[in-house]
């Protein structure tokens, strides 16, 4: 049984309410969707296949025990189900970073999910799989990009809407970053964290401002890390 990965790497989780900690990645080739900012497109075609079986050993002689399984769009490949559960049952905390464009009941529940939203400036806001949000549990976490007053108005009514502050783990609030692709297509040159942290606290909003760490310390176009 093989995936097609792109890239395994150890790094400082980010993003989430993980983010500082100590983390690696594995990031799988391939993703349905086409956000104007996205900022792994190289993920969308790079990559080789790999058994299962070399990834688990790959990521267990590592002592990290945090691990996220990401994109690209990492439940575009089926048997990514398989490699969770195995990592679980090894005792390792496992995150899924998901667009919620892909049906998220086979994760294994023990998995932490981490739901982004598509907001209108995406491109994309209309493939959300809406089930996905109702399913969604204590220790799942959404995340909302957002680059224009009319995306933070959006992630505004869903978090209200599906009542998310009170049923997942956190409501992460995340600027587009300035120095995102894309953002020409949209007249835009990325969201200033000073803003959206203005309309959050004007707004007293139960969510977390979320700033990309990785982008922070390393470049932003840095691969692996």
């Amino acid at each position: 049984m093989t995936l097609r990965i792109n890239e395994i790497f150890h790094s400082i989780q980010g993003e989430s309410t993980w983010i500082g900690n100590p983390c690696l990645f594995v990031r799988l080739t391939g993703c349905p969707l086409r956000c104007r900012y996205c900022d792994t497109e190289y993920a969308f075609r790079e990559g080789l296949p790999r058994t299962i079986d070399s990834i688990v050993d790959e990521l267990l002689s590592n002592p990290c025990t945090l691990i996220e399984i990401t994109g690209g769009e990492p439940l575009a490949q089926r048997n990514v189900h398989t490699l969770i559960s195995r990592l679980l049952d090894a005792g390792r905390t496992v995150l899924i970073e998901t667009s919620g464009a892909i049906d998220t009941e086979p994760v294994d529940p023990r998995a932490h999910l981490i739901l982004d939203i598509k907001t209108p400036d995406s491109g994309e806001s209309a493939r959300t799989v809406w089930a996905n949000v109702d399913r969604l549990r204590s220790h799942d976490e959404v995340k909302f990009v957002i680059s224009s007053r009319a995306d933070y108005d959006f992630a505004k009514q869903i978090t209200a809407q599906h009542r998310l502050a009170e049923r997942c783990r956190a409501v992460l609030f995340s600027p587009v970053h300035e120095q995102a692709k894309g953002l020409e297509i949209l007249g835009a040159t990325g969201l200033a964290p000073k803003q959206l942290a203005e309309w959050i606290l004007a707004d007293q909003l139960p969510v977390r401002l979320q700033l990309q760490l990785h982008k922070f310390i390393w470049h932003p176009q840095t691969r692996g890390v």
